[in-house]
């Protein structure tokens, strides 16, 4: 029996792997109180070997802290980190998409200096050639079909994005952070078109007391993709690589104008559907086929949802609070959350946490961790969610307590999956037996179609059809086939 096949070759997202890595560094004895610690990192590159990606990058550390004077100070540092997310799939053929985030950080003091410890979270997906082989013809009587696979398209780009804007009068930075927020992804003809919004935290001195702001500011990247077109499916990310703030403050007017700059990195992919002419069933008119039957997964980006909700309620707190405090600023907002699934349906689940600068009367500061749970309806399905907070503020009512307002945006990215059943190859099995007679006929099964009456029959569609021209598919209940064999006569 002659079988031949075919070999489908393409692009596409392979694997996705977590990881996780300490950075620590180490600031001097001047550091007395640490109100707040952030952590910033970037990836510089990500390599595929076998066995394991090697990432490395920088992370650079933001601490304010109060001196032995009880001033309020701050200190930068940066340290370089790599290290390596073991998975037997890895080979170097492959590429590595990786983000990094802060998911903690811890300070302890040890000897004459302090310790900021941060665990950084990686995102990496594995990008590579996908192959298989698939049966195309032969002497087999063969059903063909259109099966779907996702193919990948890799772009990346960078931009810049700025903004000026006006503030009481501040008498220092102290510290800022910078999140992302896509809220478009655009294909058009040969572009991706990114946009979305950046928000600027910054914590900074106002004479002696501490206050803090936000500002949102928008950006929009076009990347050139020859894979793009309208209705294409893509994800993307954008990375702040840098910010940079100037501030020129007038005391006499009691104002400060603030400028902002801002490097950004932009990677994103573009699926494609590919629709390939396989061979999904087939059978032998002379002998038994042992089909053997392949599935093969390809994965790309679904719907994305998002949703914006106002939240408040009391606060878990980190330390004892009291109507003798002086509550001054919120930073460092953030918040972790996962997709749920409840009797009241999909929700997503979760807690917004920031941290809280109080002075107490003796003029001093401390940080307090405030802790504010959520949950949020949301239509979403196999997602990843993300999660920005906005505008956390904290008020405390009642002594002791702390009731915090924030708004979320959230976003639920779906996961979507195809899958295609093909046959794959065939082995010959023995031979049918052989009707003597001229005419047969054949009570086939209510409701099969022409290719499950031709496979059961041994003949191919269009012979069945040419001998039953008035019958209708599917076939209903009492219909019956007539199947015609042509005789040899020797005379």
């Amino acid at each position: 029996m002659k079988v031949e096949t075919q070999i489908f070759r393409g692009y596409g997202k392979r694997k996705e792997l977590n990881a996780q890595t300490a950075v620590e560094c180490r600031f001097g004895q001047e550091v007395q109180t640490v109100l707040t610690v952030s952590c910033f990192a970037v990836l510089t590159g990500a390599d595929v070997a076998n066995g394991e990606v090697r990432y490395y990058g920088k992370a650079h550390f933001s601490v304010v802290y109060e001196d032995e004077e009880k001033r309020v100070c701050r200190a930068e540092k940066g340290v370089e980190f790599s290290a390596a997310a073991k998975d037997e799939f890895c080979y170097p053929a492959l590429t590595a998409r990786a983000a990094v985030a802060c998911e903690n950080i811890a300070v302890r003091r040890e000897g004459s200096g302090v310790f900021a410890t941060a665990l950084l979270g990686l995102d990496i997906a594995l990008y590579g050639e996908q192959t298989f082989e698939y049966l195309s013809g032969g002497d087999l009587i063969v059903r063909r079909d259109p099966v779907k696979v996702l193919t990948a398209h890799l772009v990346s780009g960078n931009a810049e994005a700025d903004d000026e804007f006006d503030t009481e009068y501040l008498t220092d930075i102290l510290q800022h952070s910078e999140t992302v927020d896509l809220t478009g992804i655009v294909c058009e003809t040969g572009v991706l078109r990114l946009e979305g919004e950046v928000n600027l935290c910054i914590l900074a001195l106002k004479g002696a007391a501490l206050t803090s702001f936000e500002r949102l500011i928008p950006f929009r990247i076009e990347i050139p993709a020859d894979a793009a077109a309208y209705g294409t499916s893509a994800e993307a990310r954008v990375t702040v690589l840098g910010a940079t703030l100037k501030a020129d403050a007038d005391e006499d007017k009691g104002k400060c104008t603030v400028a902002v700059e801002l490097t950004l990195s932009a990677e994103g992919c573009i699926y494609e559907e590919v629709s390939v002419d396989a061979v999904t069933d087939a059978f032998s008119p002379t002998h038994a086929a042992n089909l053997v039957f392949s599935t093969e997964e390809s994965t790309g980006v679904g719907e994305i949802a998002r949703v914006t909700e106002r939240i408040a309620g009391k606060c878990a707190l980190s330390g004892p609070i009291d109507f003798s405090d002086t509550l001054q600023a919120v930073t460092l907002q953030r918040a972790e959350a996962d997709l749920a699934y409840g009797e009241a349906g999909k929700t997503v689940d979760g807690v917004a946490m920031s941290t809280l600068i109080v002075q107490g009367t003796d003029g001093s500061h401390r940080a307090i961790e405030l802790s504010l749970p959520f949950s949020v309806p949301i239509e979403a399905t196999d997602a990843s969610i993300s999660v920005l907070v906005l505008g956390m503020s904290a008020r405390q009512r009642q002594e002791g307590e702390i009731e915090a307002e924030a708004t979320l945006k959230i976003t639920a990215k779906e996961r979507r999956k195809v899958s295609a059943r093909l046959v794959s190859g065939c082995e010959e099995g023995d031979p049918l037996p052989v009707s003597d007679s001229a005419v047969s006929v054949y009570i086939p099964r209510a409701g099969d179609g022409l290719w499950e009456l031709a496979k059961s029959l041994k003949k191919s569609p269009e012979e069945v059809s040419a001998n039953n021209p008035d019958i209708e598919f599917p076939i209903k209940e009492g219909q019956r086939v007539i199947v015609y064999r042509k005789k040899n006569v020797i005379g």
